[in-house]
């Protein structure tokens, strides 16, 4: 073991012990709370529940998987509300009339949801509608027979009771996203204790209502799933995600899985590995597209929707799971989609749909099965670690308090570390997102390795961040740089402004490098242009990633890249253009 390795292992041992000394709440209260709660709490009728006469989207569902209908999700992320709401009608409209059915809608809300009411007006304004009114709920589950599925900053975020009673009141059955908790947070929040409170009585009230059908979803690639390095501990998580939610609190989960996964077989076997999982007993909430492939050529994202669709589409024709398969528009990486462009998506899947259909009967699923069958096996002995590793560090392995408390402030490489080391992965396969990573590492590496690049870099210090949990780009630009000669202090995803600010005054910094992905770029470099004017702190600052802003007279985010020039930032939306927005002399 190197010793970099063994000193990271040690701090992940220390933190543990600490965290298991935090005095929490009493999670058999909440427990108690919770049933009064739930016995007062009414489930609404969305129109898709009353069109289809089920109580329940997982009633719905089951029928699905009964019939062999292949059911359809889209992902909606207009600005506010009322283009929300006409976009969902227009969608429904238009598929209806050529005799096709949309079964579920997911709303891309703003990130203040996650907040406690009162705080919502104070933070930076991003990408997605904000649920002001209590008719702006009942637009999402009453604007047509499409059954809302809200799974971005519901549970898992500071704001997680209120928001799933308000989701439960509209007639939303399948409420997320636990995944979420681990690794996002709301805007300027940082109480990690209350938000692990409030995911614990969010779930503790879903499982009250599970005879009702209710379900708690989980997209584990919001989570620590897009962060690990190897699928056995993502199915580990999967496992233990459902001892926590299920064993210990009794509520239905529902796993979802697919937008940072390009290979197709592993993107059938983890259906697969999902139903071993689950015992035989899971009813998935949807795959979603693969995004990690898109790029801006359009031609060649209808491809790969063409790939990947067809085989979500196979694998429910083979072992139907509940899935709802996402056909996504070809514009995903570059702009929020329209609704003209969500319905194009949509008629194409239900042509793919047919060629799978005549596919079907001549298709092996041996190499899926394979897949399935060895995350899962590597996986159970993860997961036995972990509980043993936890237990022997002070943690109370039946406490789903301190369980999620404890996991969440561990993070992904922590528990790697500790607890997956002694598996035998060799023949394992990595995650396709660790995969990518290495290739965006050795694609550039020959500009890193430059000896002019080099010489402007070395021994200067980066200051490395994103403001979400996108933080693959950052990861590898900091290697990159380390390789390149120069000091990276990595602060990793979620960070605020003052965070920045904070770490840039705790040590000299030559250079400030941000990813951002949430349509509130120039929001985010006025702020932080504020605090490094008042701290009087003059350094560059290069931002990346997807540099947009949410605005009130536009449907969808729109670019300001010139207004972040205005500000004196220097954007960058590649890693080359990344070198040249590099002063001279770092």
């Amino acid at each position: 073991m190197h010793e970099q390795d063994a000193k990271e292992i040690a701090a992940a041992i220390d933190l543990v012990r600490d965290t298991a000394k935090v005095e929490l709440p009493d999670f058999n209260q909440f427990r108690l709370q919770m049933r009064e709660l739930a016995s007062k709490a009414g489930i609404g009728q969305s129109a898709f529940l009353r069109h289809y006469a089920v109580a329940s989207e997982l009633e719905y569902k089951q029928q699905a998987m009964r019939d062999g209908h292949i059911m359809y999700h889209a992902h909606i992320g207009m600005n506010d509300i009322a283009a929300t709401t006409d976009a969902l009608d227009k969608i429904h409209r238009e598929l209806s009339a050529r005799d096709y059915r949309l079964d579920r809608a997911g709303f891309a809300l703003d990130r203040r949801m996650g907040l406690p009411a009162r705080m919502r007006n104070e933070a930076a304004a991003e990408t997605g509608p904000m649920l002001v009114e209590r008719q702006d709920w009942g637009g999402l589950a009453q604007t047509a027979p499409v059954q809302p599925h809200l799974g971005d900053f519901m549970i898992g975020l500071p704001a997680s009771l209120a928001n799933t009673l308000e989701a439960l009141r509209i007639g939303c059955t399948t409420i997320g996203n636990l995944s979420q908790y681990f690794t996002f947070e709301a805007p300027g929040w940082s109480d990690t204790r209350e938000t692990a409170a409030q995911t614990c009585q969010a779930m503790m009230l879903l499982a009250e209502l599970r005879p009702r059908g209710v379900m708690l979803h989980s997209y584990l690639e919001d989570g620590f799933g897009a962060l690990f390095q190897h699928c056995s501990s993502v199915a580990a998580w999967a496992m233990l995600e459902r001892y926590i939610a299920e064993e210990l609190i009794g509520a239905r989960l529902t796993h979802c899985i697919g937008g940072l996964t390009r290979d197709p077989l592993k993107r059938a076997g983890w259906v697969l590995a999902l139903h071993k999982i689950h015992a035989g007993e899971q009813v998935g909430s949807m795959i979603y597209g693969d995004t990690i492939s898109f790029s801006r050529e359009f031609e060649r994202n209808r491809a790969v929707t063409a790939e990947y669709l067809l085989w979500d589409i196979l694998v429910q024709l083979h072992a139907p799971s509940g899935h709802a398969v996402l056909p996504l528009p070809v514009t995903e990486a570059i702009r929020i989609p329209s609704a003209d462009e969500i319905i194009e998506a949509q008629l194409f899947g239900r042509q793919v749909e047919e060629s799978a259909r005549r596919l079907y009967p001549h298709v092996d699923f041996s190499a899926a099965e394979q897949f399935a069958e060895t995350v899962c096996r590597q996986g159970e002995e993860i997961l036995s670690n972990a509980l043993d590793g936890l237990r022997d560090l002070g943690i109370d392995t039946r406490n789903p308090l301190q369980m999620l408390y404890v996991l969440k402030k561990l993070g992904p490489q922590g528990f790697e570390q500790l607890f997956v080391g002694e598996v035998d992965l060799s023949n394992s396969t990595a995650t396709d997102m660790s995969a990518l990573a290495r290739e965006v590492v050795d694609e550039h590496r020959p500009m890193f390795a430059d000896a002019a690049f080099s010489a402007r870099v070395q021994g200067k210090c980066f200051l490395v961040a994103s403001s979400d949990v996108h933080e693959h780009a950052a990861g590898a630009l900091s290697q990159l740089l380390s390789e390149a000669g120069a000091t990276v202090v990595y602060l990793g995803a979620e960070q605020n402004p003052a965070d920045l600010v904070a770490a840039i005054r705790q040590q000299p910094v030559d250079v400030l490098l941000l990813s951002t992905h949430n349509g509130m770029a120039l929001d985010y470099a006025t702020r932080l242009r504020q605090l490094l004017d008042t701290h009087c702190l003059a350094l560059p600052v290069i931002m990346g990633g997807v540099l947009n802003q949410k605005t009130e007279d536009q449907v969808l985010p729109v670019p300001v890249i010139d207004q972040l020039k205005a500000l004196g930032m220097r954007p960058a939306t590649s890693l080359p253009a990344f070198a040249r927005m590099l002063p001279d002399k770092v």
